[in-house]
């Protein structure tokens, strides 16, 4: 792979000085993807969108910090859920959004329809922000151009650009709207486009074509390949991560609009969920999903685009370094019992083995995985089941014959994909289970819920619009008994609403399950959705079989309507609340 390069060797600038007039769209689309490669010879992968020749894409150097709504240069960049970034004054109109109670968050009450075309999904407000480094980045770029245009000022060097009709690109000139008048700017090629860009005279689309006013060739091309070496130098300072301080391994940015490693966020995630910069709460779940939870596509394209070598060393380097711990394998594992994520597993640590691998965990970063016991499994088959915990040493208390009572905390779940055995003790290479996310939730809850008015009668009025406004959905009240069928429509709240009131009853039964000890191990009950369908399993007398399905979930509203099944057929059945009254 190859990055933009600013030596001797490079290509020079295509000069439309003689018959070369040329589009800078012979080595990128508009996109920043590769074009096919005619010549049948190997390429790079056109996923890394790199920037194959600075050199000849003068264009696409500059469409890289374009906006792709009103094609200006971005600012105040707005990066979106989905990847995408536009100047904060292009987000669309915003409108109240129905049919939501989880998390209902004041800042997520509004939204708007994305308007990329690629995405075209409903954003919440709460869920955009400035993108910090990209901000900062452009600063840097535009200080540097305003040096070189007062640098212009004083010398004659300018260039003329023609920008072509998408018809004149498309070789159907006789459907342009107008002949293309030329704009003359003072300075090269880099400078005088961005200026013609600045002044929103240069569609994000459109391509263009130069020569030069009043100077060389050769003098022009000097000045924008030493432009170019001054931006990649001087942006590069903004491109590392502040959790691993290198160069930014596919880039993710969090709702308060900081940028990290994506690797490095999840292990920001495993111990906090606040921000390591700003420390404001992070609304990005604990399992964060590729799909779900895209890259910020325009770092990504810049940092690829100028810095591709580096890249390829620090995914290399990556890779190795997981690949280095455990004999090749990623975790230990203890086949014992169910655990589940923000939730306490105690554990007496007896077997040598075990002590063995308790011992390098302590060494390492306190972390093993948790998997239960397959009782039932067929020759061939693994001992224990697939889906597992990561569970965090919290305490650890020794004994002098070398056994220790473990007190550890779920940090997430993960499927196993290999395993083998290392000193008595399985190991295994694992691929966490992520959450769908929070727009996604809200987006399947707004769907079924709406089946409600049909099937419960309810009022579903739309919330009316204001800044007034603090309720998500009306305020409803539950049936008096709660059906299979009931929790298909109703909303997350009130499905929580369910699993607390069922424990508040009976827990004024005096169950033995939940009683004052166990209450003290785990808990009140908790009435975040996230966190009681964790809760209700660790505490309620289900098979280990039927609490296994939780782990397999990827969405914290599947799991409630999980736990309201529980708790309808529990007090369907014969075992009554009053067969467990402690006597």
């Amino acid at each position: 792979m190859s990055s933009i390069q600013t030596n001797s060797n490079t290509s020079s600038l295509p000069s439309p000085n003689d018959s070369e007039s040329s589009t800078s769209a012979s080595h990128l689309e508009k996109d920043g993807s590769l074009t096919p490669n005619p010549t049948g010879t190997e390429q790079p992968s056109a996923a890394s969108e790199l920037l194959l020749d600075a050199a000849k894409d003068v264009r696409q150097i500059i469409r890289l910090i374009q906006c792709q709504i009103c094609s200006k240069i971005l600012w105040e960049p707005t990066i979106l859920p989905c990847g995408h970034s536009l100047c904060k004054g292009c987000i669309p109109q915003t409108h109240v959004r129905a049919n939501i109670s989880w998390p209902a968050t004041a800042n997520r009450l509004r939204g708007f329809e994305c308007p990329f075309d690629d995405c075209g999904k409903e954003h919440a407000l709460g869920d955009c922000s400035i993108d910090v480094t990209l901000n900062k980045a452009l600063a840097i770029i535009r200080g540097i151009v305003e040096s070189d245009r007062d640098m212009s000022d004083s010398s004659r060097a300018s260039t003329s650009i023609t920008v072509q009709d998408h018809w004149d690109i498309a070789g159907i000139p006789s459907l342009a709207h107008k002949a293309n008048e030329p704009f003359v700017a003072k300075g090269a090629r880099l400078v005088a486009t961005y200026t013609l860009a600045e002044l929103g005279k240069l569609d994000y689309g459109s391509e263009v074509s130069y020569s030069s006013v009043g100077a060389e060739r050769g003098e022009m091309e000097h000045i924008d390949m030493a432009m170019l070496a001054r931006l990649k130098e001087s942006a590069r300072t903004e491109m590392d991560c502040q959790v691993c301080y290198a160069l930014f391994l596919d880039p993710l940015t969090t709702t308060c609009g900081h940028t990290f490693c994506r690797s490095c966020l999840h292990r920001i995630l495993d111990h906090s969920n606040l921000c390591a910069i700003c420390r404001r709460p992070l609304s990005i779940q604990a399992q964060v999903n590729r799909q779900s939870y895209p890259s910020n596509d325009r770092l990504c394209k810049i940092i690829n685009g100028f810095w591709a070598d580096l890249v390829a060393l620090r995914a290399q380097a990556y890779a190795l370094e997981q690949q280095a711990n455990q004999d090749g394998f990623d975790i230990p594992l203890f086949v014992c019992t169910l655990s589940f994520p923000r939730m306490p597993t105690f554990l007496h640590v007896f077997e040598p083995r075990y002590r063995l691998m308790i011992r390098r965990a302590m060494e390492g970063d306190r972390t093993f995985g948790m998997v239960l016991y397959n009782p039932s499994r067929t020759p061939g088959e693994p001992e224990f089941m697939e889906i597992g915990t990561l569970l965090r040493i919290v305490n650890i208390e020794p004994f002098a014959d070398g056994r220790s009572l473990l007190e550890t905390v779920g940090v997430s779940r993960f499927r196993v994909t290999r395993h083998g055995w290392l000193d008595g003790y399985v190991v295994g290479n694992i691929e966490k289970i992520d959450d769908i996310s929070v727009a996604e939730e809200e987006a399947i809850e707004a769907e079924e819920t709406m089946r409600s008015r049909g099937v419960r009668g309810l009022a579903t009025a739309p919330p009316s619009p204001g800044p007034t406004h603090t309720e998500a959905v009306p305020v409803r009240s539950l049936p008096v008994s709660v059906s299979l069928d009931d929790i298909e429509t109703m909303s997350t709240r009130e499905l929580v609403e369910v699993g607390v009131d069922f424990a508040r009853r009976v827990r004024a039964q005096s169950v033995a399950w939940l009683n004052s000890r166990v209450l003290a191990i785990y808990g009140e009950c908790p009435t975040d959705p996230t966190l009681f369908p964790w809760w209700l399993a660790s505490i309620l007398p289900v098979k280990d079989e039927e609490k296994y399905k939780l782990l397999g979930t990827s969405s914290v509203r599947e799991r409630c309507k999980m736990c309201c099944r529980w708790i309808i057929e529990w007090e369907a059945n014969r075992w009554t609340i009053s067969d467990c009254l402690v006597l």
